[in-house]
């Protein structure tokens, strides 16, 4: 598929998410054609003890985001590309822009973990247009050979110390990097502005970094932070909270 932008995603990476919503507000002003790639952070952190360098429920998070990307593929495999855009839409609104009901009494744990299962799939799949029997994806390791492969295409363009999103700017000779890593989305009129910006950045021939680890937690209901509050700081030391040892 020839596209505008490729933008490499994890469904259960919060700022991928808030990144892509400000790609979309772009798309729709710009016209552009966006390509929706898949990362995993399970398979990019394949090797790493997961209960030395982060907190406690981010392996559940990431093996629950490498089971959907099984479902993706398999949609991609049967529905085309084009059923990239709604799917991710999909997912990403009933992660990270679904407030936790009242009677929700699950662990930070149990609810990634729930992520990667049929009862939270299924649903989603058919809100999206796509037959709930691609859930049957979640547990098929096979794809995870595509998956990997995509994957390791994203860090060839970027190297490998960095997370998601990664996006290919104006592919196939276009730079790529990982983010922009935003965590309040702009207004509609200055979304293309601050795409302007970075587009800047990126054409230029000898530009490599940009990067602070001090992060806003994102602008998302799922974190319990609306579009009028700041969310608190944290510092993402080596890009991912890794706990310091």
């Amino acid at each position: 598929m020839d596209a505008d932008i490729n933008f490499y995603f994890d469904p259960v990476c919060p700022f991928a998410w808030m990144t892509s919503k400000w790609v979309r507000q772009v798309q729709e002003q710009r016209n552009y054609t966006v390509d929706w790639r898949f990362i995993s952070l399970r398979l990019i952190n394949a090797q790493v003890d997961y209960d030395t360098h982060f907190p406690p429920e981010y392996e559940a998070g990431h093996t629950a985001g490498l089971r959907l990307l099984r479902v993706a593929a398999r949609a991609r495999a049967e529905h085309g590309r084009e059923a990239m855009a709604p799917l991710y839409a999909a997912f990403g609104t009933h992660i990270f822009d679904t407030a936790p009901g009242p009677d929700n009494h699950r662990t930070e744990g149990e609810v990634r973990e729930l992520r990667g299962t049929r009862e939270f799939a299924e649903p989603i799949l058919a809100e999206a247009g796509l037959p709930p029997e691609l859930a049957e994806a979640l547990d098929d390791e096979s794809w995870d050979i595509e998956i990997q492969q995509e994957t390791d295409e994203a860090l060839s363009l970027t190297g490998k110390d960095v997370g998601t999103p990664i996006i290919h700017f104006e592919p196939p000779a276009g730079a790529a990097f990982f983010g922009p890593v935003i965590s309040r989305l702009p207004h509609e009129d200055s979304a293309v502005e601050l795409w302007d910006h970075v587009v800047g950045l990126a054409r230029f021939p000898g530009f490599a970094e940009l990067k602070r680890s001090l992060r806003e937690q994102p602008q998302l209901a799922a974190f319990g932070v609306d579009a009028d509050t700041v969310g608190k700081q944290e510092d993402w030391h080596g890009g991912s909270r890794r706990q310091q040892k």
